[in-house]
């Protein structure tokens, strides 16, 4: 299928061929009929891409500041490595659309197959022929309203949600700052709710269309008709709302709104303009500054978003879906006209060249809609989705001179930065597909890193006989059911941790291995593959009586909206990533836990896990989030035998003794042993010897990482057992 694109390193824009996203349980596969441009936001994000590397730092300090954070944390090469992979990909533009349903995915019953939706979201409702869309951002469209009216619904909704934010009443009076796509829209539902409007914009034809659709009158902000339509609607003493939809550097829409206002008013801000308050002003006046956050109650939720947990009606009114319902409604009985906002319709093939007109000012437009080949009106049943046929020659893998072909599951952040540039054009591995539950994350990996094939449909890899290893790099509630599936096919698997997230799950993998035969598995963890801290192991030398382990993790906080900080589905964030430092303690001590004790505090934020090793060892892993951001992310001290080996963050290590030695320092990369585990991994994959690491040992590992829950429940150690 076809999407419209961007790279945001080089400002390119494309229509992309890219595979069919599959339709996943609890959402809809829907064709599009016609897609709309938001010609504020989605320009505005085009303009950027089109800046230099400077212009764009500027633009977003934001990231600018979590960039300088990446840096201390990993290093120059990772973070420049991570920077560049997500500068130089192609992202998706587009987040509102009309169209007919092509399939349906299990949970859902309010639609069937052949129905007309609206869609909404910045990564479901895009420019694009093809789009998956979870249940509670899409709604149907009612009888009689055309699909090109429908496209609006998304937009739609955040002029909505404004007006909402605003609370007018009858009679009152509003001032309209910014007469694009938004701030018309906003016009005509303030006019439709029994409110007086006057509108502010440079633009005369603006300001004429906002007249007739429903604003009393219209002016340049910079202009005295403004002021004195205010001043004769409201007897001189102010307008009741002010909705700022203006973007741009200026301060001028804040400082009107001031002036305008009456004495307690509500300023909105619905767009993205320069909010330098005017203090003496809004404090005079004591003016209350509301946001507008997009669609509605919803929007940034993933539970809502995306596992489509609804609001109850009796708390939440106005959510995301029930606004998209509402201006759909309203639409179709006439209280809102979108069609004197349409400038112009362009067929989705000519994408491109319709960006460009608008950027370069060649077409002045409020509102642009892209139409696809069989939209609804001319094709009621869509066309079914075509898979591309699989046809690979087999190859055994360890034949002289056979390289590995691999595939991968999952093309996020860590598969793209910290695995798959080690795997690039490396000898003896081919990179034969890629799958993704979205289209475009499996087109940029297979540009950037050269995969052979790219698609959604993970059957189909995984019944490829030419595939010999699958990488399982997803989030982490699905780690343990891909693992399965790829033993059961036969392939060796590589999966990143955690192997699972429950003792079920676990289990489910162990007699998949018994079922199957194939143990072929090797899970991330990489410490142990750490070049500094393999040498300082060996300069440690043998133990000869218990040790004590000390690990400080000053893990940090997470940013707000991480699918970390999702527990119910995907797990602790100890559980996800425990068990690096439970397996490198025990590569240590040469030996795999026996019990678990944890402690941690209020809120279960820092924990303190003390595992017990056969010979009487000791590791102590301190897991904190409330450390200084500037401090080391991982020290490590070992002690036994008169002997100390201590680690600084995979930059240097020591070790004291009767000689002591200390490495030289890594100025520019903290090498944490992902190429050397990769390279493990394919020498046993290749020769069909043993794995990089036991499975009783990635067994111990995970059953301990997932005994810290019953350790901080039960107050006392846990005793690890029968696992394997």
């Amino acid at each position: 299928m076809k999407q419209v694109v961007q790279n945001y390193k080089s400002g390119e824009l494309a229509v992309l061929d890219v595979p069919v996203p599959g339709c996943k349980p609890g959402g809809v596969l829907v064709r599009t009929a016609y897609s709309l441009i938001s010609t504020g936001t989605e320009l505005m994000k085009v303009s950027e891409a089109g800046m230099s590397m400077l212009g764009k730092a500027r633009s977003r300090p934001d990231q600018v500041a979590k960039v300088v954070q990446s840096v201390a944390t990993n290093g120059v090469p990772a973070t420049y490595r991570k920077v560049m992979g997500k500068l130089d990909s192609y992202t998706p533009l587009g987040y509102s659309l009309c169209g007919v349903v092509e399939q349906v995915g299990a949970g859902i019953d309010d639609v069937k197959v052949g129905d007309l939706v609206a869609c909404a979201g910045n990564e479901h409702a895009l420019h694009a022929e093809l789009n998956w869309v979870p249940k509670n951002l899409y709604t149907p469209v009612p009888d009689g309203l055309a699909p090109r009216h429908a496209a609006f619904g998304t937009v739609g909704s955040i002029a909505l949600q404004g007006v909402r934010q605003g609370e007018p009443q009858l009679g009152e009076v509003a001032l309209v700052i910014g007469l694009g796509l938004i701030g018309q829209l906003v016009v005509q539902l303030l006019a439709a709710a029994g409110v007086r409007v006057v509108g502010a914009d440079p633009d005369p034809a603006r300001c004429e269309l906002a007249e007739r659709l429903g604003a009393e009158a219209c002016g340049d902000p910079g202009s005295a008709s403004v002021e004195a339509a205010v001043a004769e609607l409201t007897g001189g003493h102010g307008v009741d709302q002010v909705y700022l939809a203006a973007g741009g550097g200026s301060n001028q829409p804040v400082e009107l709104a001031a002036r305008l206002c009456r004495d307690r008013g509500r300023v909105v801000d619905i767009g993205k303009c320069r909010l330098d308050l005017p203090w003496n002003a809004y404090y005079e006046k004591e003016l209350d500054v509301r946001f507008s956050r997009s669609y509605g109650p919803g929007r940034y939720d993933p539970e809502y978003e995306l596992e489509g947990r609804d609001y109850p009606i009796g708390y939440v009114r106005w959510t995301e879906r029930r606004n998209l319902a509402c201006f759909l409604d309203l639409m179709a009985r006439g209280g809102v006209d979108v069609e004197p906002l349409v400038s112009h319709v362009a067929d989705f093939d000519d994408a491109v060249e319709t960006y460009r007109s608008l950027k370069d000012g060649e077409l002045k437009a409020v509102a642009v809609l892209f139409r696809y080949p069989g939209r609804a009106e001319e094709a009621p049943e869509a066309p079914a989705v075509a898979v591309p046929a699989v046809n690979v020659r087999r190859t055994t893998a360890g034949a002289a001179g056979t390289p590995v072909r691999v595939a991968f599951v999952g093309a996020g952040n860590y598969a793209t930065s910290m695995l798959l540039p080690h795997l690039a054009g490396r000898e003896g591995v081919e990179l034969s597909t890629v799958v993704t539950t979205t289209a475009l994350s499996a087109a940029n990996a297979q540009r950037k890193f050269g995969f052979a094939r790219a698609t959604t449909d993970l059957d189909a890899v995984l019944g490829d006989g030419s595939v010999d290893a699958v990488f399982v790099v997803t989030r982490h509630s699905s780690h343990a059911d891909l693992t399965r599936k790829a033993l059961l096919a036969g392939k060796s698997v590589f999966v990143e941790k955690p192997l699972a997230l429950t003792e079920d799950e676990l289990a489910g993998v162990l007699a998949t291995v018994e079922e199957s035969g194939n143990d072929r598995l090797q899970v991330g963890f990489n410490r142990r593959f750490a070049p500094l801290l393999q040498e300082a192991k060996q300069r440690f030398g043998a133990r000869t009586g218990p040790a004590n382990l000390r690990y400080l993790v000053n893990a940090g906080r997470l940013e707000h909206g991480s699918w970390y900080l999702r527990q119910g589905s995907e797990g602790s964030r100890f559980a996800g990533e425990g068990g690096h430092f439970i397996d490198t303690a025990s590569w240590l001590l040469d030996a795999d836990p026996v019990s678990v004790y944890a402690v941690a505090t209020p809120g279960n934020e820092d924990l303190q896990v003390v595992l017990r090793y056969p010979d009487g060892s000791t590791a102590t892993i301190s897991y904190v989030t409330t450390g200084a951001s500037g401090f080391p992310k991982e020290t490590l001290d070992l002690v036994a035998d008169g002997k100390v080996l201590r680690l600084d963050d995979f930059v240097r290590a020591s070790v004291y003794g009767r000689k002591r030695w200390v490495s030289s320092r890594l100025p520019k990369a903290r090498d944490k042993g992902q190429n050397a585990e990769l390279a493990a991994f394919f020498r046993a994959v290749r020769t069909g010897g043993p794995m990089p690491v036991p499975l009783e040992s990635l067994v111990a590992t995970t059953a301990a990482t997932l005994a810290v829950p019953a350790g901080l429940a039960g107050g006392a150690p846990v005793t690890l057992a029968g696992h394997r």
